[in-house]
């Protein structure tokens, strides 16, 4: 008689957060719940189906992957998720809260301005030198 031991849900949740370098009060965050209550459910044998598609969504992995989880396997759905059949994600890599040009423009701008005062203080200089010789 084989027997197959049933795994464990929440362990299998914080393995797959943990693989993806997230922080459990981010994956609480997107879940909207506390993160005591998110570590509840990482303590957690068993969770309902829609609980478990709600986690399977915020980690973007599918959720039979988290019920049949193997590093093997969720190392293959990371990587060919992030890297491989979704370009978005790649476009998504850098994606800055600025507008670079706006930032381009910003330091020269302020390279202008430094050149101005500059300017004024060796015409400052030479006024002084052109004053001091004349006396």
């Amino acid at each position: 008689m084989v027997t197959t031991q049933k795994k464990h849900l929440g362990r299998n949740i914080s393995r797959i957060r943990e693989m993806k370098g997230m922080k459990q009060e981010t994956l609480a965050e997107l879940l909207g719940i506390s993160q005591q209550k998110m570590s509840v459910l990482e303590n957690t044998a068993d969770l309902e189906d829609v609980k478990l598609d709600d986690i399977a969504k915020a980690l973007e992995v599918p959720t039979q992957a988290i019920k049949e989880y193997s590093d093997e396997r969720m190392i293959n759905i990371i990587s060919n998720n992030t890297f491989y059949n979704d370009s978005s994600a790649v476009k998504n890599l850098y994606n800055p809260t600025f507008n670079p040009l706006d930032k381009l423009v910003e330091a020269y701008e302020e390279n202008k301005k430094l050149y101005e005062r500059l300017l004024a203080a060796e015409k400052e200089k030479l006024t002084y030198i052109e004053q001091l010789l004349k006396k």
